[in-house]
């Protein structure tokens, strides 16, 4: 079988899964897709496909097959067919015109009047350190104050996540918590007139959720420990801190900030791809012909600053170029949090902010379960030892 490769839909078929699940478990590191001569679509190692079936299948862990692949079942949003789905709907389209609030209550299965703007019961945080500094500072003391968040009714779950909401979004702005929209929020600290703002009511929007990615799949197992959503926000912002994750967005912002400075950003680029470093935020293993939330996002910034769009095509197409592989959401946010001169730091506080949606939603679902989520290890060691005669 050496050399046999299988279609996305023929390896979807034979592991008995949908293509969603496929391409999720592509984006955890379970299986690989290979670019190959003479196909368009990525394929997949036949052998590596039944070696993967055949440790799925294995019974000597006595545990389902569900708790050895960590693949949750979620009514909350899908990727299929190369877009991101909202309870069905497309995220693309919500981004439109949809703000943050909107989506939150979409996410948490609320009506929108439900989600009453906070004006009061939300401590100022502090201005110390970085920013994911004072959001697990204002997190600790916010859940060591507020009761009322030990309540996991679905109304107390809510009322906890709308504080959080605006403590995190305070923490970026570092203004008094107000009523005002969240992009309205930013849009206010960061200066930005009506077409930034927009660009980033976009972003927000189609960063609240992404199905089960390494953040949100922390939240979920928190959540299920019966664990309260300070707490549970505190471990997916851990997570999402860490530099594979959004901290590539981070990476990419730097990136664009050397770039603004050249007058041709592309010999900058191939240069560090010479010195053998990378151009952050580009592929997105779920998105094969490309990351769709990206594109939006920079066409987007393209209208809003149209003096800028000449070098946001370049830099797009440089990028794409020399790296092979077509822009991620991370490369958006970076270029967006750059042309619109957002401080340094932005594009991970919008991810953050945005995310932290997504979170509680997820939370919210998995209170709703009795299920304590416990994955199993497998084991690589040496052989056991009985110490039995």
């Amino acid at each position: 079988m050496d050399g046999f490769y299988l279609s996305a839909r023929e390896t979807a078929t034979r592991l008995g899964v949908k293509l969603d699940t496929l391409y999720a478990y592509v984006s955890r590191g379970l299986l690989h897709s290979v670019a190959v001569a003479g196909h368009r679509e990525r394929q997949y190692d036949a052998e590596e496909v039944d070696r993967f079936r055949a440790s799925r299948g294995s019974a000597r862990y006595g545990e389902p097959r569900a708790t050895v692949i960590p693949v949750i079942d979620s009514a909350i949003g899908t990727i299929e067919g190369e877009r991101h789905y909202y309870r069905g709907q497309d995220a693309l389209a919500l981004a439109m015109t949809a703000s943050l609030e909107d989506i939150a209550a979409l996410l948490w299965n609320i009506a929108p009047s439900a989600l009453v703007p906070l004006s009061h019961g939300v401590r100022q945080p502090g201005c110390a350190g970085g920013l994911i500094e004072r959001c697990h500072i204002a997190l600790a003391e916010a859940a060591a104050s507020d009761f009322a968040a030990l309540d996991l009714s679905r109304p107390g779950l809510v009322r906890t996540g709308r504080s959080i909401l605006a403590l995190l979004t305070a923490c970026v702005t570092q203004h008094a918590v107000c009523e005002h929209s969240v992009h309205d929020q930013l849009s206010v600290a960061w200066g930005l007139d009506a077409s930034g703002s927009d660009v980033v009511r976009r972003c927000l929007v189609l960063l609240a959720d992404h199905e089960l990615n390494a953040s949100t799949f922390v939240a979920r197992c928190i959540a299920s420990t019966g664990a309260t959503p300070y707490a549970v926000v505190t471990g997916a912002l851990a997570a999402l801190s860490g530099r594979r994750h959004g901290g590539v967005s981070a990476r990419a912002e730097a990136m664009f900030r050397e770039l603004a400075e050249a007058p041709d950003p592309v010999p900058v680029m191939a240069a560090r791809l010479a010195r053998d470093e990378t151009l952050p935020g580009m592929g997105q293993p779920l998105y094969p012909h490309g990351d769709p939330r990206a594109h939006a996002i920079v066409t987007a910034l393209a209208a809003a600053v149209p003096k800028r769009a000449q070098w946001i095509d370049g830099i797009v197409e440089g990028a794409t170029r020399l790296g092979g592989q077509r822009p991620n959401v991370d490369f958006a946010l970076g270029l967006t949090a750059t042309v619109l001169g957002l401080p340094q730091g932005a594009a991970f506080a919008i991810f953050l902010v945005a995310r932290s949606v997504g979170w509680i939603a997820h939370a919210i679902e998995q209170y709703d379960s009795t299920v304590l989520i416990r994955p199993r290890a497998r084991y690589t060691g040496p052989a056991p030892i009985s110490a039995e005669p």
